[in-house]
């Protein structure tokens, strides 16, 4: 544990930090799980509404340095793929 004053208030900060990304992960996944559920299920406007809620969060997440922006991206990238073809289809 810290001792050091400076070292005692760097670790109240990452702890605050720690929390804040884990809740920032956590609406991550749960936003692409919906998305994937939806896509499973058939439901091809449900899973565009799906998107529609879960591309601004994936990007908060990415602004916030919670995932790397190239992360991000790749998970935009393959759940609107997998939405657009089961529009297609």
């Amino acid at each position: 544990m810290a001792n050091h004053p400076s070292a005692m208030k760097r670790a109240r900060q990452n702890a605050k930090r720690r929390a804040r990304n884990r809740a920032y992960r956590t609406r991550v996944r749960r936003v692409i799980k919906a998305v994937r559920q939806a896509v499973q299920a058939g439901d091809a406007e449900a899973a565009r509404e799906a998107l529609q809620r879960a591309i601004p969060i994936i990007d908060k997440a990415a602004s916030k340095g919670v995932l790397h922006w190239r992360n991000a991206a790749r998970k935009v990238s393959r759940l609107s793929r997998q939405v657009h073809a089961l529009s297609a289809s």
